[in-house]
């Protein structure tokens, strides 16, 4: 099962477009929502109104979607979850979420997040994986998450798939505040590639490639308008070229060389 959720663990929409990018790519269908009334303030979270090509009225309201697909060629069939983040019974939301899961046999829950943090739009979008469950630390080799403080919707999911016995864990891609506001596809982008090595699928991802760097160089020309946005992004392009400067180790050559291989056998 994979989720996101637009709203405060979806900075530049990075998180849920990657979801909705998997759910396009591989051809879901719609299994279930979670109904809007009991866990929405439509005040905070207003529907929306909108026309079809006929002219007629059509409010959509937010919820929760809930779809199903196969990868072709493997043995993974994904649950996708995107909706927005509720603004009410988040326990028995997320409790709906795992019973779920629980009902369709779910091996793995795997949360999708995005968050503002001090990187440059210049550079790789770093991703990074966490897991409070012994066995994947041990299968994935990373850590548990070392945060305190506030959380959102899939905070408390990911600790109720772990009350539950469910294998849980979290993926979040850094998104440059200074553009967090818009969406970022290079964070998309980012999000897609390490769920390609993590669930050992193949996704085509060459449009998106293109848009991300579309949207590199337009935040180019938006920071050359602006001396001290200039400025800001090449001391942030400093000190993470500082940090990266070991990185050049076999394991990451390796890592890259791996999804190579994978993108090759899927052509």
């Amino acid at each position: 099962m994979l989720a996101a959720f637009e709203g405060w663990n979806d900075a530049g929409e990075a998180a849920s477009d990657a979801l909705k990018y998997l759910g396009r790519f591989f051809g879901s269908e719609r299994i279930s929502t979670i109904d809007a009334d009991e866990f929405y303030d439509f005040q905070f979270t207003r529907p929306m109104v909108s026309r079809n090509s006929s002219g007629q009225r059509r409010i959509t309201w937010p919820t929760t979607r809930i779809s199903k697909t196969e990868v072709p060629e493997s043995n993974v069939d994904l649950i996708l979850v995107n909706g927005v983040e509720p603004s009410y019974k988040w326990r028995a939301y997320t409790a709906e979420l795992v019973a779920l899961a629980k009902e369709l046999e779910v091996d793995c829950i795997v949360l999708v997040g995005a968050l503002l943090a001090d990187v440059p739009h210049s550079r790789p979008i770093p991703v990074t994986v966490t897991s409070d469950d012994a066995m994947v630390r041990e299968s994935l080799d990373v850590e548990p998450s070392t945060y305190e403080g506030p959380i959102g919707i899939v905070g408390v999911l990911a600790e109720m798939g772990l009350l539950a016995d469910i294998p849980t864990m979290s993926l979040w891609a850094a998104v440059p505040h200074y553009v967090g506001q818009s969406p970022s596809p290079k964070a998309q982008l980012a999000l897609l590639n390490k769920l390609e090595e993590v669930l050992q699928i193949t996704v085509d991802s060459h449009i998106l490639t293109e848009e991300a760097e579309a949207w590199e160089r337009g935040v180019d020309e938006l920071a050359v308008e602006d001396p001290e946005v200039a400025a800001y992004v090449r001391q942030l392009e400093e000190a993470k070229d500082t940090v990266d400067l070991p990185e050049a180790s076999g394991e990451s050559i390796a890592r890259e060389f791996e999804r190579y291989l994978r993108k090759r056998r899927g052509e």
